[in-house]
């Protein structure tokens, strides 16, 4: 699967990166057929605490699924984005 992460306007750590590649390629065990998937890091107002938002999609034969997060690190947001496209996975299976 190819793993696109693209941070607008700042530069991501590779701890960061790396973590959410791991969390990508775990999505592959719901569904093998993952071609590729894109991920978007913003910034947003530093006067919200929550203000790391994560965009994913996932891309599949036939299919785009999408998952948008906000979250106060990119971590929780990747976190909760990809339980989300998880469960739109699961839904899509059956």
């Amino acid at each position: 699967m190819q793993i696109d992460i693209q941070s607008i306007h700042f530069d991501a750590d590779k701890k960061l990166l790396q973590f959410i590649r791991q969390k990508i390629e775990k999505l592959q065990t719901f569904n093998h057929a993952i071609q590729s998937a894109d991920i978007f890091l913003r910034i947003g107002p530093a006067s919200d605490a929550a203000n790391k938002l994560v965009e994913l999609k996932l891309h599949l034969p036939g299919h785009v699924l999408f998952a948008s997060q906000q979250s106060k690190s990119f971590e929780e947001a990747t976190d909760l984005c990809a339980e989300s496209v998880r469960r739109q996975l699961e839904k899509l299976k059956s």
